[in-house]
């Protein structure tokens, strides 16, 4: 993905395991180009886990250990699957803008190259559709053919037709595990046979995300299979999520140990792993869709919010994400957090503490100690780099 101020060789060097939560706008085919299709414009989420590949097939997660940073797979939730809850898509780039070379555009020749590529990269390889979706395939077409053709800009390429707004946040080895091990668990009962059946409201695209991160510590996970007229009025949508992610990265307060012992995720965040979910290197980035396409009408693509429009405290997080310089220039945000913690850390102690919070209180400033140690070495890294 090149050197954008959220990403390039610096970010992984620095940070070889993170997650990356994108929201991706509506897609529209143009008339002509091969499959018709279109999207709703609450669009479709991707959860890119930087350190991981595949194991065996599409279903299943292992960890990288050497030479993490230069490895990542996306995971992709889609109504289609019929044996599989998500599959995985490897190589970062090849996720976002498939087979094609820097500033190449989409064209028939470009598009066919790039299915040909995810076709031998075994992007769908074991994966079965339910059915229903053959309905509207063409006489002429494979079935193999029309899968990865209502596939492309959906599970992979994803700037072939649709916008993405990304919060990403960093993780250590151990909480990467845990939460490749929550995702391998969910996927386990359809690759043993269980038939996958997606539900907007109780087991979509972002509850899985939601709840891998839920168990890499960063929020509590959000329910599914809840009663149904309940769940309608309550359930994640894309680009609720990606601002929820980033404001979990960086709006908890560092410097309020009482508050952080309230959040009931971020303590069990700080006991059991060590760590808050706010932290250095939580950024945001947009990658467009690729404006040079003779395949898909990228013109004024939509993403909706689900709240209401006039009031929405979505918003004002939205424009701070892209605007404020901690947010998407990792620099910056290095020295916002140093500046961070070492407020927290002149922050006057609580007189009166017993039992588990003054345990807590323990974990805190060990925490804050390591926390500002390590953000000034990673400044130190990113100078010397530069």
């Amino acid at each position: 993905m090149g050197n954008d101020h959220a990403g390039g060789a610096a970010y992984e060097d620095l940070y070889p395991y993170y997650a990356e939560l994108c929201a991706l706008s509506e897609l529209r085919k143009k008339p002509g180009c091969g499959v018709s299709l279109q999207s709703g414009r609450g669009g479709h989420a991707l959860l890119y886990l930087n350190g991981v590949q595949r194991d065996g097939d599409a279903r299943r997660l292992r960890l990288v250990t050497q030479n993490p940073a230069a490895h990542g797979a996306g995971i992709s939730v889609n109504s289609h699957y019929s044996n599989a809850n998500w599959i995985a898509i490897e190589g970062r780039d090849f996720l976002w803008r498939g087979a094609l070379a820097a500033d190449e555009p989409v064209t028939p020749e470009t598009y066919a190259r790039t299915q040909a590529a995810a076709k031998a990269q075994g992007v769908l390889d074991g994966i079965i559709f339910h059915k229903s979706f053959f309905a509207a395939k063409p006489a002429a077409m494979s079935d193999e053919d029309y899968m990865y053709e209502i596939s492309t800009a959906t599970d992979y390429a994803l700037q072939f037709g649709r916008d993405s707004f990304c919060a990403r946040i960093p993780l250590d080895r151990p909480r990467m595990e845990a939460l490749i091990t929550y995702l391998n668990a969910i996927n386990e009962p359809y690759r043993r046979g269980k038939a996958y059946h997606w539900n907007l409201f109780n087991d979509n695209c972002v509850h899985v995300a939601r709840n891998a991160l839920a168990a890499a510590g960063v929020w509590k996970p959000w329910p599914t299979g809840q009663f149904f007229a309940l769940a309608a009025f309550h359930f994640p949508v894309p680009k609720n999520a990606i601002v929820d992610l980033w404001r979990r990265g960086n709006d908890l307060p560092l410097d309020d140990a009482q508050a952080l012992y309230e959040d009931e995720a971020a303590r069990d965040a700080l006991l059991n792993h060590g760590a808050l979910p706010t932290a250095p290197g939580a950024l945001a980035r947009r990658v467009p869709a690729i404006a040079a396409n003779e395949i898909y009408d990228v013109s004024k693509l939509k993403l909706i919010f689900y709240d209401n429009p006039v009031w929405s405290p979505y918003r004002p997080h939205l424009r701070r994400m892209f605007t404020a310089p901690y947010s998407t220039d990792l620099h910056a945000n290095l020295v916002h957090f140093a500046a961070r913690y070492e407020q927290a850390r002149h922050r006057p102690r609580p007189r009166r503490m017993t039992g588990a919070r003054e345990s807590f209180q323990f974990h805190y400033e060990a925490h804050l100690a390591r926390a500002a140690a390590s953000t000034s070495a990673l400044l130190a890294r990113l100078e010397h780099a530069a």
